[in-house]
């Protein structure tokens, strides 16, 4: 099997074990919560205990993975998050199961950046797209195969198998990258930048765990505007110290880039809009039409199936039509999938909703293929560690802020309706799509070649 379909196999079952465990971690919070005798609500603090790790680790994956190689980085952080997993499923308490997901979220830290370096550092451009056309399709089916994963367990087994399950896949990820992963080395002489990795740490965890907290009623208010400003102060701080430090931890110089710096930005809003998908489909699927976990997860799972189908398609799309139409055009037709939700209602027949979903799934797949293409098309080899922790930041910044939109949408919305009804479900899904489709307009910058290395297009029309 060639490196451009096998490299990003491997790294996708590290990244599918990662993005699985959050979503199913969430169907099982009530009985977790039962069985340690406290709140749902405290019981959150396992959600953003995991992020706030990724946030504060994820600056430092690029200068690891230089100084000690992405092969090492990439199997320490599958053996520390199959670590964190057996203590999850280990723990008895509030306290045991906040810290074990803290070590989880150490690993995860590293997966998702280094195995994304291995890749674009041993495929060929041409091969991107089809590369993280694979890459992609576990940070889609991951939360929406969560839901009716994480029910079945917790109904039919033990909650603890919900992490435990974990240990075989982290095993067969192991092997796999000690076979198969290459030993890329950059620039060991870098220096660690303890300043700007303080900063940056500090800026993301304090913004992202204000940002999920927004409207989740997790946080008090004012300690929710402190972690936000405080996490703004420090990114701006952090900005002044990368302009001046002679290896930053997180390389700014980087959006000097056009295809990088337009791509991020359209990405970054991109995830803001579809963030909230997760978080507001399965609730009006149980809560608006009555579905049990397990019913919702299933109807929500079919995104994945559309997702699949894109990897095929891609290709040959982006060699046809280019970067930039791709971008524009899809973004809107993404968002108007995203918020197509909103017109259902409890006369919509099941097979329809199927059919839609499905859909949304391959335009929000495309869509993130041809973004996570496009924002490494033009970044050197030897900066490709400064690319990929960067575009990381992004987007775990980004996935925060999409939770707390709809959130804040569907909270103001069943405030107006007196309940949390299917009607009060409507402004939110608007809101989401509309903020989707208008991450279309970050893209008209790009100029129609933008990208043609990867994609083929101007060769394809010589």
């Amino acid at each position: 099997m060639p490196n451009r379909i096998l490299l990003p196999l491997i790294v996708a079952c590290a990244l599918f074990m990662e993005n699985l465990d959050s979503t199913i971690l969430s169907t099982a919070l009530p009985t977790i919560a039962r069985d340690f005798g406290t709140s749902p609500i405290h019981l959150k603090l396992a959600l953003t205990s995991y992020l706030l790790a990724l946030a504060i680790f994820i600056p430092a994956s690029g200068w690891m993975a230089d100084r000690f190689g992405a092969r090492t980085v990439f199997r320490l952080a599958i053996l520390t998050f199959t670590f964190g997993s057996v203590l999850c499923g280990l723990s008895s308490s509030l306290g045991g199961i906040v810290f074990a997901r803290i070590v989880q979220g150490m690993g995860g830290a590293m997966m998702v950046p280094v195995g994304r370096l291995v890749i674009l550092r041993s495929v060929e451009k041409r091969d991107f797209v089809g590369a993280m056309a694979w890459l992609s399709i576990p940070a889609l089916i991951g939360p929406v195969a969560g839901p009716p994963l994480g029910g079945f367990i917790t109904t039919y087994f033990d909650w603890r198998w919900i992490f435990f399950i974990n240990v075989p896949i982290g095993a067969l990820g192991l092997l796999l990258a000690t076979l198969y992963i290459p030993d890329i080395r950059g620039d060991q002489e870098r220096r660690f930048d303890v300043a700007g990795y303080l900063l940056a740490g500090f800026g993301i965890a304090a913004f992202v765990t204000g940002s999920t907290s927004l409207g989740l009623g997790i946080l008090p208010g004012p300690v929710v505007a402190a972690l936000l400003v405080g996490g703004a102060l420090a990114l701006l701080a952090y900005v002044r110290h990368g302009r001046r430090a002679p290896d930053p931890i997180i390389d700014l110089t980087l959006f000097r880039l056009p295809s990088f710096r337009i791509s991020l930005a359209g990405a970054t809003l991109f995830r803001v809009g579809i963030g909230g998908i997760p978080f507001l489909l399965p609730l009006m699927m149980q809560l608006g039409f009555g579905m049990s976990a397990f019913h919702s997860g299933l109807v929500t799972f079919v995104s994945a199936l559309g997702a699949m189908t894109m990897k095929f398609l891609a290709p040959p799309l982006l060699r046809r039509a280019g970067f930039r139409r791709i971008l524009l055009v899809n973004a809107v037709v993404a968002g108007a999938f995203v918020a197509v939700p909103a017109a259902f209602t409890l006369a919509t027949p099941v097979p329809l909703m199927l059919a839609l979903l499905l859909m949304g799934g391959f335009f929000r797949s495309l869509q993130f293929t041809s973004m996570s293409a496009l924002v490494f098309a033009d970044v050197p080899s030897e900066r490709m560690s400064h690319a990929t922790s960067l575009s990381s930041v992004a987007q775990q910044v980004a996935l925060s802020i999409g939770i707390s939109v709809g959130a804040m949408a569907l909270e103001f919305a069943s405030a107006i309706e007196g309940a949390l009804t299917v009607e009060a479900f409507r402004p939110a899904f608007l809101v989401i799509g509309l903020v989707t489709a208008v991450s279309g307009l970050a893209f008209m910058r790009l100029s129609p070649d933008a990208g043609s290395e990867v994609s083929g297009h101007r060769r394809h029309h010589a």
